[in-house]
């Protein structure tokens, strides 16, 4: 530390003392200034000044002590200096404590001027008072988010973005942001972004590249258990703080075992018992789902190599139809505490498909088409329950709709589209419409599912028996897309 600086806090100190000698004799608004006067030499000293001056404001408001006037609002919050304005925020927020637009407003002079310990204590009480209300407020949110980003705190960021996210689930913007910041700390945590200054020196390029990938997998392991140590000592500094549940169960969720996978959702499963927040119950329930998936992908892999082995064949069909079941009971709880997350209602609805609850799915996919992200995927699986109901007029009516809807020609998605659309005339009898679609497909690309071959049939061309043997009256399973 430079000495102008030890010096100002020595000259911050004798006012902090001086504060706390008048404040035990219930000088409560001299106290205020003196503690004031004291942050103004050391803005930055969150545990002698600002926590002390909070705790002072709370002994204050408890012994009836008065709100600042209009006058005082309106001096105060016009001040001109990054400084100041925390200042004078601060004084108001002292002389009410409970007035979150005075703790937003220091906020955001603490964040401009580069008081970083300031600015992330008064955004940790902010985040905590905001998520306690009965409708927390998404423009709190988004500040506390564009605060943290300013002061370097991403995982705070992260947390904030998603909470913000599900508080307006159908606004994609949100969404995108979460997962943009999501990204960026990932990145983070990796090191993917940064370079040693050693590779510059190595010419052959295979050794080179050889020496990357033994040093990402490594920098990745170190940066996740380093992630968790931060967490747990920022939990237990703060266990009440829930920006900190959630740090710690996302650190433990990236190491990817089974143990740490398992204390993080028990760890959210006791925040959501003891606060009754859904926020809590919902990531531990993606926790679940990203570990069952990842078994899944273990057991592919084993069975992969060993084909003809039974066990791992019956553990592989276990393991889906357990991730089966988690996904169906947890979209199922985030469409009855979030009605307004679209998103949720898409994916309740993909789970009620692939259970042949046609009548259920449909409402959740019409309903899901409100969102852009998922408009036409939602389309098309509504357009998919129809078919597999029966009803191939109302199915081909959507599928057209969504073909109208979607500009692009060639990618995944308009050629199951077209698809099914061909499938729903073909079924009704009108084979060519359903030819006609089938030749542009195949024209798009040949191997896509059993075009090639029904265009055959369709056509009646010799070998087509053939290569029709094994088809299906039903269109392939549905998959999200």
């Amino acid at each position: 530390m430079a000495e102008k600086d030890i010096g100002e806090f020595a000259k911050a100190g004798v006012f902090f003392e001086r504060a706390r000698k008048v404040a035990a004799t219930n000088n409560f608004d001299y106290a205020i200034d003196m503690y004031l006067e004291g942050l103004r030499c050391a803005p930055d000293a969150v545990q002698q000044g600002h926590i002390e001056l909070h705790e002072l404001a709370l002994l204050r408001r408890a012994k009836g002590g008065k709100k600042s006037s209009m006058m005082e609002r309106v001096k105060l919050l016009r001040a001109k200096t990054a400084l100041e304005q925390m200042l004078g925020a601060e004084y108001l927020f002292a002389k009410d404590p409970g007035h979150l637009p005075y703790a937003e407003a220091m906020l955001k002079a603490a964040a401009s001027g580069g008081y970083k310990k300031t600015a992330r204590w008064i955004a940790d009480w902010l985040f905590q008072a905001n998520s306690a209300l009965p409708k927390p407020s998404l423009q709190t949110y988004i500040l506390l988010k564009d605060s943290y980003l300013a002061v370097e705190q991403l995982e705070r960021a992260v947390v904030v973005s998603q909470f913000a996210a599900e508080l307006r689930p159908e606004d994609g913007a949100l969404e995108d942001e979460y997962q943009r910041l999501s990204a960026e700390l990932t990145v983070a945590r990796g090191g993917y972004d940064q370079e040693g200054d050693f590779r510059h020196s190595i010419k052959d390029r295979q050794v080179q590249e050889k020496l990357q990938a033994q040093e990402s997998v490594i920098k990745t392991e170190d940066y996740r258990i380093t992630a968790v140590e931060e967490a747990r000592k920022a939990l237990a500094a703060e266990p009440n703080l829930p920006v900190n549940i959630f740090n710690l169960a996302n650190a433990l969720s990236d190491l990817q075992n089974d143990e740490a996978e398992s204390e993080a959702i028990e760890l959210l499963e006791n925040a959501y018992k003891t606060r009754s927040d859904f926020s809590f119950e919902r990531q531990a329930g993606r926790i679940r789902i990203k570990q069952l998936r990842r078994k899944i992908r273990e057991a592919e892999a084993a069975l992969e190599a060993e084909p003809d082995d039974a066990e791992a064949k019956t553990g592989a069909a276990e393991l889906a139809a357990q991730l089966y079941g988690v996904e169906l009971e947890h979209y199922c709880l985030c469409v009855e505490n979030y009605p307004t997350d679209l998103r949720a209602k898409y994916e309740y609805g993909i789970c009620l498909l692939q259970n042949k609850q046609y009548n259920d799915a449909i409402p959740l996919f019409q309903e899901a088409q409100k969102d852009p992200r998922h408009k036409i995927s939602a389309m098309d699986k509504t357009g998919l329950c129809f078919f597999l109901k029966g009803w191939f007029a109302d199915a081909i009516d959507i599928f057209t709709r969504a073909i109208d809807s979607y500009r692009i020609e060639d990618d995944s998605i308009a050629k199951e589209l077209r698809y099914n659309l061909a499938r729903s005339y073909e079924e009704q009898g009108k084979i060519e419409k359903a030819l006609e679609i089938y030749r542009k497909i195949a024209q798009l690309d040949f191997a896509y599912k059993d075009v090639h071959q029904r265009v055959d049939k369709l056509r009646g061309t010799p070998g087509a028996k053939e290569g029709v043997e094994g088809l299906q009256d039903k269109p392939a399973e549905p998959t999200s897309q």
